[in-house]
């Protein structure tokens, strides 16, 4: 091994070899180490134990499936310079660095609809800064500016390397067998056609069990009822406490997370150097902190959801295909109104509802196209000779509604 590089033994990947220079720098920046302290499936702990993996890891094993694919294209006698494939890499390695804690939590209740991918950007940029340009190309390739498309492709699309990496990663982590890919396989069959990614024909197969594993990682993992009644408990949380803050309620935080609770950001709010310093700081650790010590506080609704989830006394939840029917959603709310003593406008903290929407394959959102020996293109849903591909771009919504164990429904 050479001297001028260092390894991480991952455990999906095996052996990652982590070159001296501008990546190695940008995975030791404060910035990137933050997202050792920002999990990667929220609060699915909570269902699968062994939930405890990072976006730290996801971002390096997504970083070297990249440097993989790179290689394969390569060898097909693609040319990728040595500036590129590093700037897809870097494209890759920080496309969750704008993640707040517990993941997603943060983009729906203590930001103003601030989505990770534009705090990602915004880090990037001032990486770029501090680096003297040398992330311009992976900005480029992020924001799909860059003249070769395919390289955007590899960092977002529906066979990109972020989802190589976090369904094989995920499936490991929860133990669900389901999300085992072949991700080797398809990455060897990459290939490019006019500035598009394509799969050789002979990876039809891999793709199909990759769109397959990716719709029931959704429904078992992601979407598994429980993990989606814990979340929407942590964001009712973050919302109350939110609100009790800006209302000049006294609550115990940590100077990074009050910031948040007593402001609503938006996304030019950012460029403040002072907010932008201080969401570069924040992650679980002060979430949960503050979660432990709410659990005392006089404020029923925030004490009550704090306690429920550092005890994981989670809320009922029930999921349907077709929305609930009003008059029963009606007097299960009267009920806890009454025995919580909330004000009408409070009910949404403690019964939550809800949609989740599952599509495994979006056709509208781009194709999957597969390229076989006569040169002819085809997409996955013609190509393939299993009706499930079809089934599979098919959008499946689901209702949900969640409430105290003490209730009925």
């Amino acid at each position: 091994m050479a001297l001028n590089s260092k390894i991480l033994n991952d455990p999906i990947h095996g052996f990652i070899r982590l070159p001296k220079g501008i990546i190695f720098d940008l995975i030791e920046h404060p910035y990137f180490q933050r997202l050792r302290r920002i999990s990667q499936l929220g609060l699915s702990y909570l269902v699968y134990p062994g939930a405890h993996h990072t976006r730290f890891h996801h971002a390096i094993g997504a970083m070297f499936l990249m440097t993989k694919a790179i290689e394969s294209l390569r060898l097909k006698g693609h040319v990728i310079s040595q500036d590129e494939a590093i700037g897809a890499e870097i494209a890759i390695l920080l496309h969750d660095i704008g993640h707040g804690p517990f993941s997603h939590a943060l983009e729906h209740s203590i930001s103003d609809n601030v989505s990770h991918e534009e705090i990602s950007i915004l880090i990037m940029k001032e990486l770029n800064k501090e680096f003297d340009g040398q992330l311009e190309i992976a900005i480029q390739i992020f924001d799909n500016s860059y003249p070769k498309k395919f390289l955007h492709q590899l960092v977002s699309s529906q066979l990109d390397m972020d989802r190589m990496d976090y369904l094989k990663r995920d499936s490991f982590y929860s133990g669900v067998q389901e999300g085992i890919i072949g991700s080797e396989r398809i990455i060897q069959m990459l290939n490019i056609v006019d500035d598009n990614l394509v799969v050789e024909s002979k990876g039809i197969y891999s793709v199909e069990k990759f769109l397959i594993a990716r719709r029931l990682m959704y429904w078992q993992v992601y979407f598994h009822k429980t993990v989606v009644c814990a979340e929407q408990m942590l964001i009712q949380l973050l919302k109350r406490a939110k609100y009790l803050c800006q209302n000049d309620i006294s609550l115990f935080t940590t100077p990074c997370l009050k910031l948040f609770l007593e402001n609503n950001f938006t996304y030019s709010d950012f460029s403040n150097s002072n907010i932008f310093r201080a969401f570069t700081r924040l992650d679980d650790f002060d979430v949960m902190t503050c979660i432990k010590e709410w659990c005392n506080h006089s404020d029923l609704i925030l004490s009550t959801l704090s306690d429920n989830i550092t005890q994981r006394n989670l809320f009922k939840v029930i999921v349907k295909e077709n929305p609930f029917e009003k008059s029963k959603i009606n007097k299960l709310k009267e009920s806890i109104l009454k025995d919580y003593k909330l004000k009408r406008e409070d009910i949404g903290y403690l019964l939550i509802e809800g949609q989740i929407s599952n599509d495994a394959y979006k056709v509208k959102e781009s194709e999957i196209n597969i390229l076989f020996k006569d040169k002819s293109l085809k997409n996955i849903s013609e190509a393939s000779d299993q009706h499930t591909i079809d089934t599979l771009s098919q959008k499946v919504n689901k209702f949900f509604i969640c409430f105290p164990k003490e209730y009925n429904f």
